[in-house]
């Protein structure tokens, strides 16, 4: 390439503008959504009796927990992908899904014998979560990193950590439609050793190729 084509092709590049970083975490959550279905509908699917678990709490309870994790950890990852901006507020609102689920713990002890805790806490399909909450999760993380990448976050491993709690959330979202296991001692034990494993996976991938 000549030297004046060069130059005329970086002035082209430089013209054109970029997508701004709220539209683009906006699209990329929609491809991650997407993703995750895909991986969802593809292997696993909803559980049979899904219409009548939908009118029980505890089901329902689920899907709370794990869209307020979602969407703190949206807001949170949203900030810390620009440099300078004050991530209090956003890092305020991380602790609503881990004090909900800690409040339905504690209704569960008290709703249920004590007799039956442990077997709530193991339920019947711990295995089938830890595999698939990951599964569903992995992509939408890939894309998540890859945000970051499009941003400059100044924190690059609490940037990644951050992605993988979101891909957990989302994950887990679809993965509740499926659980069998609706006791929020479950919930507690099994999501949350599932979805750290995301966070740890962000973690690394943030140190290893966020970082600028």
């Amino acid at each position: 390439m000549r030297t004046e084509d060069l130059i005329k092709a970086l002035d082209a590049d430089a013209g054109k503008k970029a997508m701004p970083m709220g539209k683009a975490w906006w699209l990329a959550a929609g491809v991650a959504v997407a993703i995750a279905a895909a991986m969802f509908f593809t292997t696993i699917g909803p559980r049979p009796d899904i219409m009548p678990a939908m009118h029980t709490m505890r089901f329902m309870s689920k899907f709370v927990f794990t869209l307020v994790l979602a969407a703190s950890a949206f807001a949170l990852i949203r900030v810390l992908s620009m440099p300078g901006a004050s991530t209090r507020r956003a890092m305020t609102w991380m602790v609503a899904a881990p004090l909900l689920v800690v409040l339905a713990v504690i209704l569960e002890l008290f709703a249920v014998p004590q007799a039956d805790w442990g077997k709530r806490l193991v339920g019947s399909n711990m295995m089938i979560c830890m595999t698939f909450i990951p599964l569903i999760g992995v992509g939408p993380l890939a894309v998540f990193l890859g945000m970051l990448r499009y941003g400059a976050p100044t924190r690059p491993v609490l940037a990644g950590a951050t992605a993988g709690l979101l891909a957990g959330g989302l994950a887990a979202t679809f993965y509740a439609a499926h659980c069998f296991d609706d006791s929020p001692l479950f919930v507690a034990t099994w999501y949350t050793i599932a979805i750290a494993f995301l966070t740890l996976l962000g973690a690394i991938g943030g140190r290893l190729f966020v970082r600028w």
